[in-house]
């Protein structure tokens, strides 16, 4: 498919519309980058949505516990040249990690491991030394984690964080979660399980809220799963002329038949990055109760915590739904792979949906199942999770790594216990970069509550009917494929923005990540998309 001569021609361009857009953005890169060597233009990729912040205190907590857990090894040593230590102690550690905290009182990971002990001996009561000795044990990765699912302290913070991330407020519901490796391998997970339990079938019915993350899109469509998909779409334009990424009530009415297992969502959205709206949100309790109330929502609300106020449906829906939460984004830490997975404790659709199957289908689950509990019919669809997580055998060594666990637990403490001062300088940092970015385009960007702003999708057809008319808007659509437009700033302008039909978005969109880039370089990105809109102008005025 290499076409180096002429990376716009149609033909080339055909043939990449069959990839999804994280593989068309290698190409786009290398297009970026052959113009960057060859012009004054500076190489943007604006194309993924790994952020260039990162929080440090919590990584100078994890850091300085490292040497405390270090020294209490150390403590009994095997063989001091080679640094073989003995497991470290349980007995009076929080005394002696007391004492190492006031030895390193300037550093500032100190005062967070602080916080974080005395928020949970106070408020939620822990023993001391046996909170301590969870960050020791764990941080040195010195045992599988125990238990499998997730460690005892390291739950509870993560569900003081994902109570307030999450929108519940005072909403005490209680959430059995599951750490996974990034909220990608929660949704593999999910899949699996949900498959293996009887609780999706080939040919079963999935709805998706589309636009969505492409990888969603993809998974329920592999062969193992054969699954029908239902598009539920939010690409409709209101009557102005204007995207608002919500959900007109004929697409959500798919819902209602109850041939429709599950629904999966990432909100707020990926790419529009809009959360769902009060009256989508009332629309959606109205369906369950009244026409579908064993539909299974699988939710990822990574960017939720870029919205003041936003409320998941964790908490909306929390009978039905499993919700994916990654620290990625919020924390700067797409390469921890940290996240959680919450499921409600006492009831949830995904249990009685289990205990509602044939007899054929339990007593099959019975033998899957029977070497981890005496009663396999009483094992919650949150533990089946993790087993099948390990193919059920290596149980045993299931569970998230005891550091991630830990570095995931200073994250949720330092963001929680200064979530008053934290979520404002991030939201007004990526709004900063939202607004630099519309600035430069020409085009109007509405105010939206309900917008995250995390990535911003431009529908390039929109403007353009709003610019130069229906008819400029009819030539474009005759004489170039879709992806023209994101191939022509790559390879004029040196900058990488994804299609967004890629992510079953509106034909000619483009997504732009606000979290990956300096203030100015949006301003530059705004001109480019706009300098080339009016270059397709120029060429239909020369017809």
């Amino acid at each position: 498919m290499e076409n180096k001569k002429n990376p716009e021609d149609k033909n080339f361009e055909k043939e990449l519309e069959k990839l999804s857009p994280f593989e068309v953005k290698s190409t786009l890169i290398s297009l970026a980058e052959d113009d960057a060597k060859r012009s004054t233009a500076t190489f943007l990729n604006a194309g993924r949505g790994n952020p260039n912040w990162l929080l440090t205190r919590p990584r100078r907590a994890f850091f300085l516990l490292g040497d405390f857990a270090v020294e209490e090894a150390e403590a009994k040593m095997y063989d001091k040249p080679m640094g073989i230590a003995a497991s470290p102690s349980q007995k009076g550690v929080a005394t002696r990690f007391l004492a190492f905290l006031d030895r390193n009182a300037g550093n500032p990971g100190s005062e967070v491991l602080r916080h974080y002990y005395t928020y949970m001996t106070t408020e939620h009561k822990a023993d001391p030394d046996e909170l301590v000795f969870e960050l020791v044990d764990g941080i040195l990765g010195d045992h599988y984690p125990t238990p499998p699912r997730s460690l005892k302290y390291t739950e509870v913070i993560l569900r003081d964080y994902l109570r307030w991330a999450m929108g519940g407020k005072d909403d005490m519901t209680q959430f059995d979660l599951f750490p996974t490796e990034g909220s990608t391998a929660g949704m593999c997970y999910a899949f699996n399980s949900l498959k293996q339990n009887f609780l999706l079938n080939e040919g079963d019915k999935i709805a998706l809220f589309t636009p969505c993350f492409t990888p969603y899109i993809e998974i329920p469509q592999l062969q193992e799963f054969g699954l029908e998909i239902v598009n539920v779409s939010a690409n409709k334009v209101e009557k102005n002329g204007y995207h608002d990424w919500q959900y007109p009530d004929e697409e959500l009415d798919k819902l209602r038949d109850p041939s429709v297992k599950a629904v999966c969502i990432t909100n707020p959205s990926n790419p529009p990055s809009v959360c769902l709206a009060p009256e989508v949100l009332d629309k959606l309790v109205d369906i369950v109760k009244n026409d579908n109330p064993n539909l299974m929502i699988i939710t990822d609300d990574v960017y939720g915590t870029f919205i003041d106020g936003f409320r998941s449906l964790m908490y909306v829906l929390p009978y039905n739904t499993m919700c994916l939460y990654s620290f990625s984004k919020y924390f700067g830490a797409t390469g921890w792979r940290v996240a959680a997975m919450a499921i409600r404790s006492d009831s949830n659709v995904f249990d009685d949906r289990l205990a509602a199957l044939p007899e054929d289908k339990k007593k099959a689950l019975d033998a899957r199942y029977e070497s981890l509990v005496l009663e396999p019919r009483k094992l919650k669809f949150v533990d089946r999770l993790v087993a099948d997580s390990r193919l059920v055998g290596l149980n045993h060594t299931a569970g998230l790594s005891c550091p991630q666990q830990i570095q995931m637990a200073l994250f949720a403490a330092f963001a929680y216990l200064h979530r008053e001062e934290l979520q404002p300088k991030l939201i007004g940092m990526i709004q900063k970069r939202l607004n630099d970015l519309w600035s430069t385009t020409g085009f109007t960007l509405l105010p939206d509550p309900n917008r995250a702003g995390y990535y911003s999708e431009i529908d390039i057809m929109v403007w353009a009917k709003k610019f130069y008319g229906d008819d400029f808007a009819k030539y474009l659509s005759d004489n170039y494929e879709p992806l023209d437009f994101v191939i022509r700033l790559a390879n004029e302008t040196a900058i990488v923005l994804l299609n967004g039909d890629g992510f079953d978005g509106p034909a000619w969109s483009v997504r732009a990540s606000l979290a990956n880039l300096d203030e100015d370089a949006y301003l530059k990105i705004g001109t480019a998309i706009r300098n080339i809109l009016d270059e397709y102008h120029a060429l239909y005025l020369k017809r």
